[in-house]
């Protein structure tokens, strides 16, 4: 089946947008879902342009839209479970390894995160899918923790599709004003990462106070002499 191009002024002509845009007029349906396959996997390639832009080709006929939201949804669960499995060969025991080698955490506090995932894993994984820049980070505890796969696979499915849904109906509905998705979702993804640095902030602050406070009663207490 031929495909029709975005032969529109509004059609993007370079940077990631243009190349989105050539891989939907060359592959189609499936173009789209390996772009968002390789969202997930380097985060850095936004959804917020991607999945717009698809939703704007199916409101121009290059795909359909059953088309456009299935092999975007296809994409976004290949793309989560390569990093599922990643988590599943770094493994619990390097990332204990790791962790010890890291300043100002304990063990312990890797514990109470395992611990943490075991009870509200599910959760995670499913409301995840529609926080940006988590949603592909939170695959690799996933697999760390080696959450049940089909819990996994289902959970990143129904979260991811009701992501893409939102994006590729904005998209769709917006026209060639598709690329105003960006904008508002940028917005969020800054306020997502501003939040994430400033809650590792004040953990890190937490933990060099609660260090100084150790270190000056330990070298405050008394020293008794051996006798004899």
């Amino acid at each position: 089946m031929d495909l029709m191009t975005l032969a529109l002024p509004q059609e993007p002509a370079g940077g990631i947008a243009g190349w989105a845009a050539d891989l939907v007029d060359t592959l189609g349906g499936p173009g789209a879902g390996l772009a968002i396959a390789l969202e997930n996997l380097f985060p850095p390639l936004p959804s917020e342009v991607i999945l717009p832009l698809t939703g704007f080709a199916a409101g121009q006929g290059v795909i359909s839209l059953g088309s456009a939201l299935f092999w975007t949804t296809l994409g976004s669960v290949v793309g989560a479970a390569a990093l599922y499995w990643i988590g599943v060969l770094f493994g619990r025991e390097r990332m204990h390894a790791l962790w010890a080698k890291l300043p100002l955490v304990k063990t312990s506090d890797l514990e109470r995160t395992e611990a943490w995932f075991a009870k509200h894993g599910t959760k995670a994984v499913l409301l995840g899918r529609m926080v940006p820049i988590f949603r592909s980070l939170i695959s690799v505890p996933a697999g760390v923790e080696r959450m049940r796969l089909p819990v996994f696979l289902a959970l990143t499915t129904l979260g991811s599709l009701v992501w893409n849904s939102v994006l590729v109906m904005a998209g769709y509905w917006l026209g060639d004003q598709w690329d105003a998705v960006e904008t508002y979702v940028g917005l969020l993804s800054k306020a997502v990462l501003a939040l994430a640095v400033v809650a590792v902030a004040a953990y890190v602050a937490v933990r060099v106070r609660s260090r100084k406070r150790t270190g000056t009663a330990t070298a405050s207490a008394p020293r008794h002499r051996r006798v004899g």
